[in-house]
């Protein structure tokens, strides 16, 4: 596909090239290159242990017979990231649970049930809410904890909960006035909450806070509280020895030496990826997708904000070709970049193995689309455009953001669950990726556009939107606020519609929310990754301890 540049000055240029970012060095190095697993036994003593305690749990799930003990037993099982060993139990059990009678006084009980049926795909109605009103409209609620179940429940509403919407105005104000007065273990749950609502947090590092917590729990188990322990250790080393593979596959880019321009995130990009797909069996999806992730990021970096826009359109048109010989006329620092990534391609045909290395051309065609929104932002900020309505902004920037790449090159890696037919669906661009597109680019948004505005660059949706209604910055912060709760709402709605897709594609797309949500809740913490430096060493550094 030929593209042509459009008009734009030597100084336009010289000016581009003065005002590049800078970004700190990655914070990690070589460190997962030093990473040496256990001893051979011991790590098969963990893993025999833990298959041991496992079967004692699936009696405990099986076993369950009161409401409220099915309730609690799988909510404990899901905050301690064990809830998948039980897929089918869990099912049965919901399945019953929808289907009884329960006592429909009890708020914290309707919250909790309500809670994981919505996030079970049940479409139970949220009016069950308006009964724990009084006269006036006020929620009658008499504990903290109730308060809290209440607010976590309210957050899986869709278009049309006005209950639930009020729900969360009331309850955040109530929690908020007592914070200060709570003890300390309640004290900090409630601080979670209010930053970020149980529905909303990514799953893995729920597990990683939830552990010691649950272990001070009077009516802790012991032998779900061991399983647990042992189940994130394992999965600890795991995530690190594919930590060790991926950093040595990008140390082959020599970063330091041909794009020192980019943003080295290695580590932070398989954070990210054990956000959406954590499970053991999802380890080629991490890999292949971390990889992805690593040459989205670094287009990125190219064409946003490093190269000519000559130079970007020859990359381009190499990334529609992938041939080798499309490198002839790159500049040196994006041809090295551009072989890597065809090595790469043909290194994900032999992982795949012969009955699935065709995926490998969804991989192509996403960064194909990648591209093409990326030369259409180059176009605007060449041309000094601002779309006239952020609508019109989405329709390019949703792509530029990354998501819609990301999400669908995880299904890659995946089992054959995962047809031709759902990949070729996913290239469709449906509702449910362009809800948590949508999520992403807002969020980015928010956080980078005074950054990002030093330099020459295009607009944002944030001053996109000022334009459009004629407002200031701090309003439209606030109106895309909204923009992105009805994204979460739609992509609710959308998750509750029944389907002939898998439960696992949106409940991925679900959990790659999660993880843009998280990236972007204080500040950009992808590009300032020092930010999140802690919850990256709790989660592969530091094992929990028995």
């Amino acid at each position: 596909m030929a593209l042509t540049p459009p008009v734009c000055s030597v100084n336009d240029v010289q000016g581009l090239l003065k005002d590049r970012p800078t970004f700190h060095p990655s914070l990690w190095g070589d460190f997962f290159l030093t990473y040496q697993p256990p001893t051979a036994p011991k790590r098969a003593y963990m893993t025999e242990r833990a298959e041991v305690l496992k079967e004692e749990v699936r009696k405990m799930v099986k076993g369950a017979k009161e409401i409220p003990d099915i309730l609690d037993l799988i909510i404990t099982l899901q905050r301690l990231g064990l809830d998948h060993y039980y897929e089918n139990e869990i099912d049965e059990q919901l399945l019953f649970v929808y289907d009884s009678d329960y006592d429909d006084r009890d708020l914290n009980l309707v919250s909790l049930r309500f809670y994981l049926l919505r996030k079970n795909g049940y479409d139970v109605p949220s009016d069950v809410f308006k009964s724990f009103k009084d006269n006036e409209g006020n929620f009658v609620v008499d504990n903290t904890k109730t308060l809290l179940s209440l607010y976590n429940a309210a957050y899986l509403r869709t278009h049309g909960d006005k209950v639930l919407d009020e729900a969360i105005i009331f309850t955040r104000s109530q929690l908020e006035a007592v914070l200060d007065s709570l003890e300390s273990t309640l004290a900090d749950e409630v601080s979670h909450a209010l930053q970020t609502p149980l529905f909303r947090r990514i799953r893995i590092l729920e597990t990683r806070n939830y552990i010691p917590i649950y272990e001070k729990e009077a009516a802790r188990n012991e032998v779900i509280l061991e399983f647990a322990k042992l189940n994130f250790n394992l999965l600890q080393l795991l995530y690190c020895e594919e930590l060790k593979t991926v950093t040595l596959w990008w140390k082959q880019l020599n970063v330091e030496t041909n794009l020192s321009f980019i943003r080295d995130r290695i580590v932070e990009m398989h954070f990210c990826m054990t956000g959406a797909c954590s499970e053991p069996q999802y380890s080629l999806t991490r890999v292949i997708t971390t990889k992805m992730t690593a040459y989205i990021t670094i287009l990125d970096d190219i064409m946003d904000t490093y190269s000519t826009t000559e130079e970007a359109i020859l990359l381009a048109e190499a990334i529609y070709r992938c041939e080798e010989n499309a490198a002839e006329p790159l500049p040196e620092y994006m041809k090295n970049f551009y072989l890597h990534l065809l090595n790469t391609f043909d290194s994900c045909e032999e992982e795949l193995g012969p009955n699935k290395s065709f995926r490998v051309l969804y991989l192509k065609e996403l960064l194909k689309v990648l591209v093409r929104a990326n030369c259409q932002e180059i176009k605007w900020r060449d041309q000094h455009y601002v779309p006239k309505t952020i609508n019109e902004h989405l329709e390019i920037s949703r792509a530029t953001v990354g998501g819609f790449q990301v999400a669908c090159s995880s299904f890659v890696g995946m089992g054959d669950i995962i047809t031709k037919e759902i990949l070729d669906w996913l290239l469709t661009y449906p509702e449910l990726l362009k809800c948590f597109s949508t999520i992403a680019r807002l969020s980015n948004d928010i956080k980078s556009t005074e950054r990002e505005q030093i330099g020459a660059h295009h607009a944002s949706t944030v001053q996109c939107y000022t334009l459009q209604h004629k407002t200031t910055m701090n309003d439209a912060y606030e109106r895309i606020k909204d923009l992105i709760e009805d994204a979460w709402k739609d992509m609710m709605k959308i998750f509750l519609t029944p389907t002939e897709q898998p439960k696992l594609i949106a409940k991925t797309v679900v959990d790659f929310a999660r993880t843009a949500d998280y990236i972007y809740k204080k500040t950009d913490a992808f590009t300032f990754s020092d930010t999140i430096k802690d919850m990256i060493t709790m989660l592969y550094v530091e094992p929990t301890l028995f």
